[in-house]
């Protein structure tokens, strides 16, 4: 999965290159008489859309790298709290056995 996520990006990226050209600026005229400068990035739609489609690809390993990031901090917490009972329960034990062989 992640190798086609990673091969899915590096496509997107070579291919929006390819797909824009340099920005041009048209003047129009309307039927008034007044002129109309209009500059354009050249970004075609394709190129656009894949644009948009790296974004969201960089967003989803970002989601999925926060995933990871809380399910181990959780994990981690876990299994503190449960070193620090099984911590408790021994202390305890021991106490209760120095008792009775006293």
């Amino acid at each position: 999965m992640k190798k086609a996520l990673l091969l899915l990006a590096s496509f997107a990226f070579t291919t929006a290159a390819f797909a824009q050209t340099a920005p041009t600026t048209e003047v129009k005229t309307r039927d008034n008489g007044t002129t109309k400068v209009v500059t354009t990035t050249g970004k075609t739609n394709v190129g656009q859309a894949l644009e948009n489609t790296t974004d969201a690809a960089g967003n989803l390993v970002k989601k999925g790298a926060n995933a990871v990031e809380k399910g181990a901090k959780k994990a981690a917490r876990k299994t503190k709290s449960a070193s620090l009972k099984a911590s408790r329960k021994a202390k305890k034990g021991t106490a209760k056995m120095e008792d009775k062989t006293e």
